[in-house]
């Protein structure tokens, strides 16, 4: 579910009972990497065949009001996508730590990004559509092209990991405070809630 969905931005997720909840990680490059997947989280992966990355594509920022119901993606875009998102996911996890990106991932996100990128265009009246044929290509090159302008841009110090001790989901803040600290306030933040609420209730009945 997206954006053009809802009115909201982000995607559904689900928790590991099954319950839906908002996750938005503030730009579109960091909406791949629940996709799962990589090192040790085969086990998540939703992006099994090329029709995947398709429907990911349209659940993503990249849909507001824009059709990518012509988008083609074959097996080797495919694989070039499951290696984007792993390097995604190791930089701007050390992103989030303070550290700097390992220069040979920050390759493959240029590399990825060097492609001709998904051309957006006025559509007929007021709209705005992505111009036909669009291919994984060009889709992986807007998404590499997203991370570009996040690692280097004013938002780069604030790419966080959620500070729940039991979730890795990687985000941007981008509110105007920038005292984000959970993936979601109805998931992580709500979880922190209950915790901090036990805790003075069993410190008020010591």
């Amino acid at each position: 579910m997206s954006e053009s969905a809802t009115g909201a931005p982000g995607l559904v997720l689900h928790t590991s009972q099954g319950r839906p909840y908002r996750f938005d990680p503030g730009a579109l490059c960091l909406e791949l990497l629940p996709t799962g997947g990589h090192s040790t989280y085969t086990q998540y992966e939703t992006l099994h065949t090329p029709a995947d990355l398709v429907r990911w594509a349209g659940e993503s920022r990249l849909a507001s009001g824009l059709d990518l119901a012509d988008l083609a993606v074959s097996d080797d875009e495919l694989a070039r996508a499951h290696e984007l998102r792993a390097v995604l996911w190791r930089s701007t996890k050390a992103l989030a730590h303070g550290q700097a990106a390992d220069p040979a991932d920050t390759e493959v996100v240029n590399a990825v990004a060097a492609a001709p990128p998904l051309v957006p265009r006025i559509a007929a009246g007021s709209g705005r559509e992505w111009a036909p044929g669009a291919t994984g290509s060009a889709l992986l090159s807007t998404v590499a092209r997203d991370a570009v302008q996040l690692f280097t841009g004013p938002y780069a110090q604030r790419i966080r990991e959620c500070g729940a001790h039991n979730c890795l989901l990687l985000f941007v803040d981008t509110s105007r405070p920038g005292k984000r600290r959970w993936c979601a306030m109805e998931r992580c933040g709500n979880r922190q809630k209950v915790r901090a609420h036990r805790a003075r209730h069993l410190e008020g009945d010591v």
